[in-house]
């Protein structure tokens, strides 16, 4: 996909860090929602001003309250408005009129209850709009700058006095759920020094949001709790830009299931595009899939490391066998590889550890280290590192009082290198917790549970690999197979016939089978066939785009008797099952083989023209084995995505079959990927299905194209 031109950045400074914030429907009450808000404010070391504005009252805890907005003294950055949600509209329009840039509206009753609530939000926006106010919410729980002491929501997350600042900012569409995350985070130690409740998003969005965090300095993780977004192509933008600022944005999507997208819809009129795109987003750019609290944690201590493998080749090492082949399988499961030591290296740890060590990786230093403070076992850590083919380090830690000296010396160790290095917690976290701390206090991760903590190492391994390839695309253009096409498209919407279909694609040079359309009648009177037998046989109708339910396909017919009863017998089928259809004529093809393959591409309402590509046969239908890549792309993208589906190896060469043209199928890949993208406006949908890979090339032996208006 060709670089698109960065969109321009709100700057939300002001919003995360105002001068004053005016309490809109501020109570005396400490327990209603007016309430809490005001108590965040002022009892949390906010340095602003804070600004109750309540009609009712005179004033409230020592503070004057006013009217209304307009009596606000200035600067006044942000109104958090506590209103029901008809009066809403009216608060946000003398934002307008106070000059007040920022608002964040609390209430509920909105877009989420549809009906009546639809419109409300509709007027919030307009209002909003005309003043020149950005809005976050409405229905969300607020925002918390903990490193300004800026609590400017409600909640009981909120009022918690465990929240720590640290590198991690939050985004969410859900605050109850995000912010309770957030707690749990700092509990185990990382700190978030931002969060914001996106709410319905009448204006300002989750994305929006993001897009700022990340380019703040004192930001190196974004955490992005989802449950879907309007704009698929700026997730995509803002993916690419984390990868150019080495900074991970960790996506939590939900609402992946039916069930789980209709309570998206319910909880905040949220429509959710296929869970499959988002993840083929997630891969291609700087945002690591995350699935829950664990996952979000352990990420985020690796990260904090602040250093990225240079492959995914990992170093184990253990005082036990038993743990060492229980990391060393889940390297492999998470696509690591557990390399070969240098004999240099293993000669080192024959050296250092006692003769009965195992010295291959995974490296065994046995339970002997406790005779020698685990001395030897530190240092063997040192030597592994230093091994040429290891790219990366994960260790358990060992028990006991020597625990202690040990990882003050690994901490001096560790400054010395530039690989990164995760440590498996062995035992529950209050065993020996003190050691934990003094760790990660000084970015050594620990990390209880051997999956758990070979996870976040293969997080950081692909972060890596994706920057990468991310710099390398940088450097080199993006190459259009062809020149964009004009087409002869019939203006309304509907489907086109296989062999129209197949035109537009040979338009763009995409290979398709010989063939030829006779009407039946013509057919009849043939004395020979147009094409060397043998042959298919199908009908062509633009109203009859399934053609073998149809029963309106014969494949491999061997002669001109055959080939007259096959068209007699595709018409009459054709006739059987639509009665009304339009009969454009038979089409006699020549046969195609060779292995068989599927591409769709589709006018996606939330990512725009997507390519999907599969296997043909049980591959797709069964096993859902197909990736997805955004249009428009090239073929070395288009290459990328081959290689990402779990029968890639059938493209090269499998138990003694010849290999298959690799370059002509993501050539094919690429063309139809310009087709979709440069007619966007009139494509919806593009099915080319079987599309045949050989020694030499490919060919389309079936299309399907579908037009919107």
């Amino acid at each position: 996909m060709p670089d698109t031109a960065s969109r321009p950045r709100t700057d939300l400074t002001r919003f995360l860090n105002p001068r004053g914030v005016a309490v809109v429907g501020v109570s005396k009450d400490p327990g209603r929602i007016g309430g809490q808000a005001l108590r965040l404010l002022t009892d949390f070391g906010y340095p602003g001003k804070v600004y109750p504005v309540n009609p009712k009252y005179g004033d409230i805890r020592g503070l004057p309250c006013y009217p209304d907005l307009t009596a606000v003294p200035r600067p006044c950055d942000v109104a958090l408005i506590a209103l029901s949600a008809p009066h809403v509209a009216g608060a946000i329009e003398q934002c307008g009129l106070a000059g007040i840039p920022f608002a964040l509206v609390l209430s509920s009753g909105f877009s989420e209850v549809g009906g009546e609530g639809k419109a409300l939000q509709s007027r919030l926006v307009a209002a909003a709009r005309a003043g020149g106010v950005r809005v976050c919410g409405p229905n969300c729980l607020g925002l918390l700058n903990l490193r300004d002491h800026a609590r400017i929501g409600f909640g009981g997350t909120a009022q918690l006095k465990t929240l720590k600042p640290g590198p991690m900012a939050m985004v969410t569409q859900s605050g109850g759920f995000g912010f309770g995350v957030m707690a749990a985070a700092a509990h185990y130690g990382v700190g978030c020094s931002y969060a914001i409740s996106s709410g319905n998003e009448a204006d300002l969005t989750l994305l929006d949001w993001v897009a700022d965090l990340i380019e703040r300095p004192e930001v190196e993780i974004v955490v992005a709790f989802m449950e879907g977004v309007d704009d698929g192509r700026r997730l995509i933008e803002i993916g690419s830009r984390a990868l150019a600022l080495c900074k991970p944005i960790l996506a939590w999507k939900v609402g992946n299931t039916d069930i789980g997208a209709k309570a998206a819809i319910s909880h905040s009129a949220r429509m959710t595009a296929g869970y499959a795109l988002y993840r083929a987003a997630f891969r291609r750019g700087g945002l690591v899939e995350i699935r829950d609290v664990d996952d979000l944690i352990d990420v985020a201590k690796a990260f904090a490391i602040r250093k990225l493998p240079r492959g995914n080749r990992v170093g184990v090492l253990t005082l036990s066998g038993g743990a060492g082949v229980l990391l060393a399988d889940r390297c492999v499961e998470e696509g690591l590889e557990i390399p070969q030591l240098t004999e240099g290296t293993t000669r080192k740890l024959r050296e250092t550890l006692v003769e009965f060590a195992s010295v291959h990786n995974p490296v065994d230093a046995t339970a002997h280290g406790y005779n020698d403070n685990f001395a030897s076992y530190r240092a063997a850590i040192e030597i592994v590192l230093a091994d040429s083919n290891v790219d990366q380090v994960v260790a358990r830690v060992p028990r006991g009082r020597a625990a202690g000296p040990w990882s003050k010396a690994l901490v001096d160790t560790l400054r010395g290198t530039d690989k990164p290095v995760i440590l498996n917690w062995p035992t529950s976290p209050d065993d020996n917790g003190e050691v934990l701390a003094w760790l990660e206090q000084n970015n050594v991760p620990c990390i209880l549970g051997a999956g758990r903590a070979v996870h976040a190492l293969a997080a950081l391994t692909d972060f890596a690999r994706k920057r990468d390839e991310h710099r390398k695309q940088g450097e080199r253009p993006f190459e259009r197979a062809c020149a964009r096409q004009p087409l002869d498209l019939p203006p309304e919407a509907g489907t086109l016939g296989e062999r129209r279909s197949k035109q537009l694609l040979a338009r763009y040079g995409i290979p398709v089978v010989k063939e030829v359309m006779l009407t039946l009648s013509e057919i009849e009177a043939l004395s020979s066939s147009p094409l060397l037998f043998p042959v298919a046989v199908k009908l062509e109708s633009p109203d009859i785009p399934h053609k073998t339910e149809a029963g309106a396909v014969r494949l491999g017919v061997q002669d001109l008797a055959a080939l007259k009863q096959a068209a007699r017998e595709v018409v009459a089928a054709a006739r059987k099952h639509n009665p009304d259809a339009r009969i454009e004529g038979v089409l006699i093809q020549e046969m195609a083989g060779g292995l068989e393959t599927i591409v769709g591409a589709v006018n996606d309402p939330t990512f725009g023209p997507t390519v999907t590509f599969g296997l043909g046969g049980v591959f797709t239908e069964l096993l859902r084995d197909v990736t997805h890549g955004f249009a428009p792309f090239d073929a070395a993208t288009a290459r990328g995505m081959i290689g990402e589906i779990r029968g890639a190896a059938l493209l090269a060469g499998y138990r003694g079959r010849p290999a298959l043209d690799v370059a002509a199928l993501a050539d094919a890949l690429a063309r139809v990927s310009l087709l979709i993208a440069d007619h966007a406006e009139r494509i919806a949908e593009i099915d080319v299905n079987p599309l045949f890979v050989m020694e030499k090339g490919v060919v389309a032996a079936d299309a399907l194209i579908v037009l919107k208006d």
